[in-house]
């Protein structure tokens, strides 16, 4: 965290004149003055819709930005980034740069289908982003990053019995600025991201921010007869955010329009990349080698936009806040699920044993969501405040999915990735909410905060197969089924921050969540669309937050506990390339979150964040299909199915699937004045221990720890009116090579992180 800006000239001399009259020396002012400089600065967040200090929120929230939020997301990254830079935060993908999975305190959803619900929220600009989809827009001009750990329905969105990444994106002012960053890297990469704003009127302000990110194909294809050199890897994204501020006496008004367009490949799938018995990486692979036989037709085409109005009315006790939003998706994804290689007309298949093929497309042709969202705040200058609003959801989504034929040359078919299965879903979701929050100072120690929720949710949803991939199981080529669940909740929470010290608040909050019931239908290769009910959260935790070492250090630490009922599951994969839901009985996490910051001397800053989570599943019955050629370490018994007997899993006291018990972090930045501008070097690095992939426990799918080390250095001096930047930088320094997803089934397939990268940039600020 960089240290409070040097006072201007006209502070000292007012210093100084202040001095002469109180007989107070200038000498022992300019020591206050230094003391102040290498104070931590004061972390304004909105956790609560309103701003506030960090350290007076009685809620678990972390912030990203700044110098940690810039070296994070440099190299192009993509929202994936934040995995393990926050405590008790951990973000994956099975399709790249788009359709990001978050988990919080162990809680997320693995559920690949494109109408996947989440128990953790993503809020842009006060806007949830219900979609998966919308979930993965680029990262850039963001002024704050926050992480709201626990259940947060109270206030925000629907859907949020776990926790809410909130982003927040930097506003248009009256005040003239900008900035331009470009940098290149490893694989071709290019990346250019800049924005420009400033006044139009006395009245009118406008920012316009823009992103352009472009690699080259680097993976390589091996695969006999497919042979090719840079067939996978690449992308080309392009997006734009426009803002307009109309800021009157009494009246605001923020109007906000986004796009992304994406022309990329999905992430590379490879066929046994982990060694049976082992959760070793087949040395046949590196990053830049796989074995499809349907790489070239493998595209991932991603286009969203959305449009937003904020309109603030100050009252003379209080602000009335309206948020009205639209957002739409659309995507085309085609990949070679199978990750390899036949078995084709002859039989041969590989790397290693291959059942069957899989190459599969999903498709959002029509996807739109509709928010309005109108509270009102009250402005007593007593102690008592309070919030009360309402919340509408409409969202129409349809999605699409194929199966192509991807046997090599087959006469059957006489071409390459015919078509050979198709089904769609449709559904429509409504959801209404009121809600309230009531603040009370009960002294000048102790504040206390109520809030409730009532929320109203249902689906509408139809699925249809007109033509079946998988006729040997049986399965009629035509099929339909509908689902109409729906349900209401009440939620709540009671907070309470004490503040024992100028420094210190302690603070403790009990919470209840909600996630309405949720429909999965991809019935491509299955014959069952599955419902499962709501789920329902009850947690508890309790912390400290404190400035310590007279405003050089911060700590700030929470204990934990939850019990979730009916935690909606998702039985990914198994037996086929198919999703099923279900519920289990009751799921119980504990643990702890620690947060640190501190100014070491006039030249060096530090962070340290570090969190323990253990998640358990609690339910005798609960069952689930397991992998095809992998080693399960649960408990198993066998039931007939469609082609003779299949192993079910027994998931009793189970973790949670991509929930590390430990995630660890923490940053260096060096900064030295030389010459005329100042030298930095800033270095990070992140841990997230051992997850199992699945539901079920098995050798191959428990993913290694991972390591990962980012460094960056450069120089920065101003000249005029402009400031300017030059740097080089690495993300994942020592080259770690992990599996971090898999596929169960086929073979065992598996995906991997993302390989070393170095680059240079050069940046500059005008004003």
């Amino acid at each position: 965290m960089k240290a409070m800006k040097r006072s201007t000239l006209a502070t000292l001399i007012n210093a100084t004149l202040f001095s002469a009259v109180a007989g107070t020396s200038f000498s022992s002012l300019a020591e206050e003055e230094q003391a102040k400089k290498n104070q931590l600065e004061v972390i304004q967040i909105t956790a609560r819709k309103r701003v506030e200090n960090a350290q007076e929120v009685p809620v678990s929230v972390s912030a990203l930005q700044g110098d940690n939020l810039n070296a994070y997301s440099s190299a192009g990254m993509d929202i994936r980034f934040m995995n393990a830079k926050i405590p008790s935060l951990s973000v994956e993908s099975s399709f790249g740069r788009t359709f990001p999975r978050f988990y919080v305190r162990g809680l997320g959803n693995t559920d690949f289908d494109l109408n996947a619900s989440q128990p953790v929220s993503l809020v842009v600009d006060e806007v949830v982003q219900e979609n998966p989809i919308l979930k993965g827009f680029p990262v850039f001009d963001i002024a704050r990053i926050e992480v709201l750990r626990g259940p947060q329905g109270t206030l925000f969105g629907r859907n949020t019995p776990a926790g809410l990444v909130k982003f927040d994106t930097v506003r248009p002012s009256q005040e003239f600025d900008g900035y331009a960053a470009v940098s290149y890297g490893s694989r071709g990469a290019v990346d250019f991201e800049g924005a420009v704003g400033g006044s139009v009127t006395d009245r009118i302000s406008t920012r316009i921010s823009a992103l352009w990110q472009e690699q080259e194909d680097y993976i390589d294809v091996k695969a006999p007869g497919f042979e090719k050199k840079d067939s996978l890897g690449g992308y080309s994204e392009q997006a734009v955010r426009v803002q307009f501020l109309y800021e009157g006496d009494d009246f605001n008004g923020l109007l906000n329009y986004h796009y992304r367009d994406l022309d990329g490949r999905p992430i590379a799938f490879r066929a046994n990349l982990i060694e049976k018995g082992t959760n070793n990486i087949n040395p046949l692979y590196d990053n830049d080698v796989v074995y499809h036989d349907a790489a070239s037709r493998s595209t991932q085409q991603v286009e969203t936009q959305g449009l937003s109005l904020k309109l603030e009315w100050d009252l003379p006790e209080h602000t009335v806040t309206s948020i009205t939003a639209w957002e739409s998706a659309e995507i085309y994804s085609r990949a070679d699920v199978d990750g390899g290689y036949g078995p084709n007309d002859a039989g041969v298949s590989g790397p290693g044993l291959i059942i069957f093929t899989s190459e599969t497309a999903d498709v959002i042709p029509e996807h739109n969501q509709y928010t309005q969202e109108l509270r009102l705040s009250s402005n007593f200058s007593g102690d008592y405040n309070y919030q009360v609003g309402v919340f509408l959801f409409e969202e129409d989504l349809m999605i699409e999915s194929y199966s192509f034929n991807t046997n090599g040359y087959d006469s059957a078919y006489a071409q390459y990735g015919v078509q050979n299965g198709y089904a769609y879903q449709d559904q429509d979701t409504s959801a209404w909410a009121v809600f309230g929050s009531f603040d009370y100072t009960v002294s000048d120690d102790l504040k206390v905060t109520a809030g409730l929720r009532y929320s109203d949710d249902e689906k509408e949803f139809y699925a249809k197969r007109t033509k079946n991939p998988t006729p040997w199981n049986g399965s009629p080529d035509v099929l339909d089924d509908t689902a109409n669940p729906s349900d209401s909740h009440v939620s709540w929470d009671l907070s309470a921050t004490y503040k024992l010290t100028d420094d210190v608040n302690l603070f403790g909050r009990v919470a209840n969540g909600f996630r309405a019931p949720s429909v999965q239908g991809r019935i491509l290769f299955g014959d069952e669309v599955t419902v499962a009910k709501s789920e329902t959260t009850n947690s508890i935790e309790a912390g400290i937050k404190s400035d310590v070492l007279d405003g050089q250090g911060r700590v700030n630490a929470t204990v934990f506990y939850y019990q979730m009922d009916d935690q909606q599951l998702t039985a990914v994969g198994g037996g086929s390339n198919f999703n099923r839901l279900v519920n289990t009985d009751k799921t119980t996490g504990y643990g702890f979150e620690l947060d640190t910051e501190w100014v070491l001397t006039d030249e060096l800053n530090a962070t340290f964040n570090l969190s323990y989570n253990k998640t358990e599943l609690e339910d005798k019955n609960l069952a689930v299909a397991v992998c095809a050629q992998c080693t399960v370490t649960d408990p198993t018994y066998m039931v007939e199915g469609t082609n003779g007997p299949e192993a079910r899993a027994i998931l009793d006291g189970n973790s949670l699937p991509h929930a590390p018990e430990w995630i660890a972090n923490a940053t260096l930045r060096y900064t030295k004045e030389l010459e005329d501008g100042e030298f930095f070097v800033y270095g990070d690095m992140s841990y997230r221990s051992e997850v199992d992939f699945f539901l079920y426990k098995s050798v191959e799918f428990e993913g290694e720890a991972l390591f990962e080390t980012g460094l960056r250095a450069g120089y920065m001096w101003s000249e005029g009116d402009n400031e300017y930047e030059v740097s080089a930088f690495v993300r994942n320094l020592f080259d770690e090579q992990v599996v971090i997803g898999g596929v169960d089934f086929n073979n065992n397939t598996g995906m991997l992180n993302e390989a070393r990268f170095i680059g240079a940039e050069f940046k500059v600020k005008f004003f």
